[in-house]
């Protein structure tokens, strides 16, 4: 896809879209999305010939490559915008699971605090930079909301984030703040995850989820564009996991 597509309802005409992790997964499909809205897009990812792939097929304003976790550089970031935008969702992220007796306290420690960090960092430096009523959008996750063993750290984030989220809709109001909690999406991430095992984890939920398929990027997507142009919507978390939460542990 180059441009957006002409069959479409340019519902995101004249509006630019800072899509943080849109090398792959979630986020280029965001920004196809976006595009294909009549949106532009801003694209930032960490691998830089990933991204430069990514932005071939999607055409953005333009791209930058560098980790969202380190901090300084999201603040130079932000404030080397040449311009006001109306969006920024993160993407960026992977969750961490480890049972107690495996964990190493520095990592674990350190993937904690670079994951809060990294998002006050994007809301602390997005002011001034995103227009009144646009959107902070922060992808989040359900599976972990079910104690078990290797989750400890990762449901720890599961419940912070929305809590964080809801204060962040306060404080810089009249921005809104939002964030999508995503079961099992079908993604590159996952696929990294899973291994060998991913084909089964497919099979296993395309036969046991209400939806009878498996949830895909352009599902989350499609959920954040809709959170994007809907100016109701802050504060709040937004759970897209296609009924897992429904099953029996």
């Amino acid at each position: 896809m180059t441009g957006s597509q002409p069959n479409q309802p340019q519902e995101l005409a004249d509006q630019t879209v800072v899509v943080i992790g849109a090398s792959s997964g979630i986020g280029l499909e965001t920004a196809r999305q976006v595009r294909a809205l009549g949106g532009q897009v801003v694209m930032v990812g960490r691998d830089p010939r990933r991204l430069e792939r990514a932005a071939e097929e999607v055409q953005p304003l333009s791209t930058m490559s560098f980790d969202a976790t380190d901090t300084d550089r999201l603040q130079q970031f932000f404030s080397e915008l040449p311009n006001t935008v109306d969006h920024v969702i993160s993407t960026a992220g992977g969750p961490s699971y480890a049972p107690l007796a495996d964990m190493d306290l520095a990592q674990t420690s350190r993937h904690f605090g670079e994951r809060l960090s990294m998002t006050l960092g994007i809301a602390k430096y997005s002011q001034g930079r995103v227009r009144d009523a646009g959107t902070l959008l922060f992808i989040g996750g359900t599976g972990a909301r079910r104690p078990g063993k290797g989750r400890a750290v990762t449901s720890a984030l599961t419940a912070a984030l929305p809590a964080l989220t809801a204060n962040l809709a306060l404080e810089l109001a009249p921005i809104r703040v939002n964030l999508i909690a995503a079961g099992f999406v079908d993604t590159p991430l996952s696929a990294s995850l899973l291994g060998e095992q991913l084909e089964a984890r497919r099979e296993e939920l395309r036969a046991s989820l209400p939806i009878r398929r498996v949830v895909g990027p352009g599902d989350i997507a499609a959920l954040a564009v809709h959170i994007m142009r809907n100016e109701a919507m802050t504060g709040a978390t937004y759970d897209i996991d296609g009924g897992q939460q429904l099953l029996s542990p």
